[in-house]
């Protein structure tokens, strides 16, 4: 059990055998499930954890309640992962009210079809409060970051934020690593679609003096607070991090790969502040689409195929386009044997992301990239770095 403040305990819980969190994103440092208690004269829970650590969660939580009992449980996020464990947690502790946004408590039998939890639900809407005692807590909605029902709460005695999936990153707790980076690759992944919510949770977090923010998945932040929330406000505003250019290739046999490297290095050579290059075939699609937000110009290289483009990259397009990427240079390479294709299909998808600017020329290889290709490669990284 650790502490947060005198009053506020850590009791969440390390997850480190999942394989994929939402079945779709490798975690090869596992995940936090975070959840906490505040110790008032009334005990308040700030949500469960997933039903995989129920059990744990229980004894954890047991510890810390000392023999009280707890008089609410806030439900901020009703998402599996947060709020798997509500009905084991009312079997045991049947007198608790549940504190949640309606929304969230219309959700509730939507995930538990046997229990009735309508006698103990509180809803709570923008600004009310709740009194503990000597804590009293103040909620904020927080539509769509990442689900409709989701609300923030404040402790305006101890100034901390419960900011439910805002501020997360994937990696367990026990994990010893930089926050940025896998906080980074859980923003555009789970959020990135929602940035103007996003703006609008921040825009009410600053009104608000935070000492400490307490999400539900990584850690505890205390220290430096404005280097977190800074980075919020680019990843959601979709500015630019990190100024370069990140080339990402679908290659079937080889040769879209080559011409993918060969452009990098032109670019370096020509002064590229930064040139990141990936294989979607082999390098995480999470941490491309990270990259792809990242930088602010984008290289896309493909094979055509089947009259289109390599599955690969119509995938990482697709991701692109439902999250909502945009503000972004973006440059083509195309291959194709005997009918180039993949051009038209990239360029199609990418005219329907917002703000972006599909750089000329579009570089068509045939087959093998060759030395007349050279040309065509260069006159690309010029462009792009104009």
């Amino acid at each position: 059990m650790t502490e947060v403040t005198k009053d506020i305990k850590y009791i969440g819980v390390d997850d480190t055998d999942l394989d994929l969190f939402e079945s779709q994103y490798i975690i090869p440092n596992g995940i936090s499930y975070n959840s906490y208690i505040i110790l008032d004269e009334k005990v308040a829970v700030m949500d469960t954890v997933d039903s995989r650590k129920t059990s744990e969660w229980l004894d954890r939580l047991s510890a810390a309640l000392d023999g009280r009992q707890p008089d609410y449980l806030v439900v901020q996020h009703m998402e599996p992962d947060h709020a798997g464990s509500i009905a084991v947690f009312m079997e045991r502790y049947p007198k608790t009210k549940i504190v949640a946004s309606a929304r969230a408590i219309q959700m509730m039998p939507q995930f538990f079809e046997d229990v009735d939890f309508s006698a103990n639900t509180v809803a709570v809407a923008e600004g009310e409060t709740l009194s503990l005692g000597a804590h009293t807590l103040q909620f904020f909605a927080a539509p769509m970051v990442h689900w409709p029902e989701v609300i923030v709460t404040y402790d305006q005695t101890d100034k901390v934020l419960f900011s439910a999936d805002g501020f997360g990153k994937f990696g367990a707790l026990a994990a010893d690593e930089e926050w940025a980076c896998e906080a980074r690759r859980y923003y555009f992944n789970i959020c990135g679609k929602y940035g103007a919510q996003v703006q609008a949770l921040l825009k009410k977090a600053a009104t608000l003096d935070i000492e400490c923010i307490c999400p539900l998945h990584g850690p505890i932040l205390k220290e430096n607070l404005g280097y977190y929330i800074g980075l919020y406000d680019t990843w959601s505003s979709y500015g630019v991090e990190t100024e370069g250019i990140f080339i990402a290739y679908a290659s079937i046999h080889g040769g879209t790969a080559v011409a993918a490297h060969k452009l990098a290095e032109i670019l370096r050579a020509k002064g590229a502040p930064k040139v990141s290059v990936a294989d979607l075939s082999r390098d995480d699609m999470a941490e491309a689409v990270e990259d792809a937000f990242r930088m602010d110009r984008l290289v896309v290289a493909a094979a055509s195929y089947d009259g289109g483009v390599f599955p690969v990259m119509h995938d990482f397009l697709h991701h692109l386009q439902i999250k909502s990427y945009q503000k972004r240079k973006v440059g083509i390479v195309e291959n194709g044997s005997w009918a180039p294709c993949a051009a038209r299909v990239m360029r199609s998808m990418l005219e329907t992301m917002k703000d972006v600017e599909i750089v000329e020329p579009v570089v068509t290889i045939r087959s093998r990239m060759k030395q007349a290709d050279i040309p065509a490669l260069e006159a690309l990284a010029d462009a792009l770095l104009k």
